[in-house]
C-alpha cells in the first residue's frame, strides 16, 4: 500500500512538472528530448559545481586570510 502512494505522489508532481512547464502540449518524443537536454544540463551544472566550487572557496579564503 506505501508503494502506491508513494507511486501517486511522484505521478502528480510529474503531472505539476507538465502543467507548469507547457509541456503537456508537445509528442512524447518531443518531451522525451526536452528532459533529457535538462537532465543534461543539470547534471552538468552539479558536476562543475563539485569539481570547481572547492578551488573557488580556497581562494576566497585565502585572499581574505591574506586581507587581515
Amino acid at each position: 500500500m506505501a508503494f502506491e502512494d508513494v507511486w501517486k505522489k511522484i505521478s502528480w508532481l510529474y503531472y505539476q512538472y507538465i502543467l507548469v512547464t507547457a509541456l503537456y502540449m508537445l509528442e512524447p518524443w518531443e518531451r522525451a528530448i526536452f528532459n533529457s537536454i535538462l537532465i543534461s544540463v543539470a547534471a552538468m551544472a552539479v558536476y562543475t559545481g563539485y569539481v570547481f566550487m572547492p578551488q573557488h572557496i580556497m581562494a576566497i579564503l585565502q585572499y581574505f586570510e591574506m586581507v587581515q
